[in-house]
């Protein structure tokens, strides 16, 4: 009976560490392409003017071959930010090479995983597309490192290489940042005190102090949730599910080395 009941509280364990992640892999609900009405249709001329655009909408923006356009944009731990840039080129023009940048709130230049990064449009070509697939973000990294962290990250897009008859060319751009969760598989033991957003350490003097100007904050755009609003993972169910394993083996270890019980006090032949 007790070797039962240790049997079905353990069951019981593994069904209500499962029961959540059930209910965690739910698909996420994306904007609507509705929502994009809401999407800027500027771009900045520099990291201080970078225009904020939210994951999930398409920024527009009219500018000319030579310039360079900024954009911002927020991702947080345990997603896997990717950028799409799509140029609409003159209609008369030579051949053009254009490239993306992506850089994180310490204005470090983030490297691609895959993706066009820098793509050559042939001369009369119409239009020429790009994409860049960061790292997963990280919630901690070492100081040293070149990991991406959570906070603002901002976008270059610029034509490299023009040639003296192409500068100053109108052309048009779109801009599209999407990010996939990675999940647990990405968790490390550790998190960022604030993450790297224009203005938060102002910010953070302006709530020791009581006070409520917020006007040195430049930077107003956040994740849906919040900062590191995934706490929760894959992570948790995969460790509850191997404590719960665990003491199934030892139940059963039990079961095994336990023998037939006391010996019989007895005498043999008595």
């Amino acid at each position: 009976m007790r070797i039962t009941g240790a049997l079905s509280v353990s069951l019981l364990m593994l069904g209500l560490a499962v029961a959540p992640a059930a209910a965690d892999s739910s698909p996420t609900p994306t904007d609507s392409a509705s929502a994009d009405g809401d999407a800027p249709t500027q771009a900045g001329t520099s990291f201080r003017t970078a225009t904020e655009v939210e994951q999930g909408r398409t920024a527009t923006a009219s500018g000319s071959t030579g310039d360079y356009l900024y954009w911002s944009f927020p991702a947080d731990a345990g997603q896997r930010p990717t950028v799409k840039a799509t140029v609409k080129l003159p209609e008369t023009h030579a051949t053009q090479t254009w490239q993306v940048d992506v850089y994180d709130g310490l204005r470090r230049r983030q490297s691609c995983q895959y993706g066009a990064q820098t793509r050559t449009a042939a001369a009369g070509a119409s239009s020429v597309e790009l994409a860049c697939t960061m790292r997963t973000v990280r919630a901690w990294s070492e100081t040293w490192a070149n990991d991406p962290l959570p906070g603002t990250y901002y976008v270059r897009l610029t034509a490299v290489g023009l040639t003296t008859a192409d500068l100053g060319l109108p052309v048009g751009t779109e801009v599209r940042v999407d990010s996939k969760d990675i999940g647990g598989s990405a968790a490390v033991d550790g998190s960022l005190a604030e993450p790297l957003v224009p203005g938060i350490a102002v910010k953070s003097e302006a709530d020791k102090d009581g006070s409520e100007d917020s006007s040195a904050v430049l930077s107003a755009i956040e994740p849906e949730d919040g900062w590191s609003s995934g706490w929760w993972s894959d992570r948790w169910v995969w460790t509850a599910i191997g404590g719960v394993l665990a003491a199934l083996a030892g139940v059963g270890g039990y079961v095994l080395t336990r023998g037939s019980g006391r010996p019989s006090r007895v005498p043999p032949g008595a």
